[in-house]
């Protein structure tokens, strides 16, 4: 019996097709195939607020593809979604190991330090803002946060940058700068951009 296994697994291992570097390269674009179709599959899940079989969707890519940013970054989400900080950070470290100005993460992970680590949040904003400058959300933050550390000449930068990128968030900027920070005429007309 014993040498029955042997020569079945001899046979196993000796039938087994030669490596072909061609089929190893479209298995490899398979796998990218397959892991963007899942990463839609898990966005859509949590559009339609599946976050269970969306977070089970972004580890099966991570299977595939263990260096997905986009699983990472929405996996973050999630757990920040449901009060799980430290997965969520741990997630969008990981996202921003494999692309350290990914402006989605930087900002997530800023806006879930801004309390219990100010100095660390201003820092992912400074890089959030580098990477995307018409990130106007991310400016008005930064801005929120250099206001609280009384930096008031950088907020006020990042608010000024914020109101030009998109005038309709000048009533989020606090009143004691909301006059230096007022949108010009022609950057109102102007519209936005995204």
């Amino acid at each position: 019996m014993a040498m029955v296994a042997v020569g079945v697994t001899a046979w196993a291992i000796l039938s087994q097709p030669a490596a072909n570097p061609e089929s190893e390269a479209k298995s490899a674009t398979q796998t990218v195939s397959e892991a963007q179709a899942l990463v839609h599959a898990g966005l859509m899940q949590s559009q339609y607020q599946d976050f269970s079989g969306a977070e089970r969707t972004f580890r099966r890519v991570l299977e595939l593809d263990p260096a997905n940013k986009l699983a990472w970054f929405n996996l973050g989400v999630i757990a920040q979604r449901d009060g799980r900080t430290a997965d969520a950070r741990e997630a969008y470290d990981k996202a921003l190991k494999i692309d350290p100005k990914f402006a989605s993460a930087l900002f997530n992970e800023a806006v879930l330090l801004e309390s219990s680590d100010p100095d660390r949040a201003v820092t992912l904003l400074k890089r959030a803002v580098a990477a995307n400058p018409k990130a106007s959300t991310a400016h008005l933050r930064l801005g929120r946060a250099l206001a609280k550390k009384g930096r008031d000449d950088e907020a006020e930068d990042a608010f000024r940058r914020a109101v030009e990128t998109d005038p309709k968030l000048h009533p989020l900027v606090p009143e004691s700068f909301q006059d230096s920070v007022s949108p010009s005429p022609s950057t109102s007309q102007a519209g936005t951009t995204r």
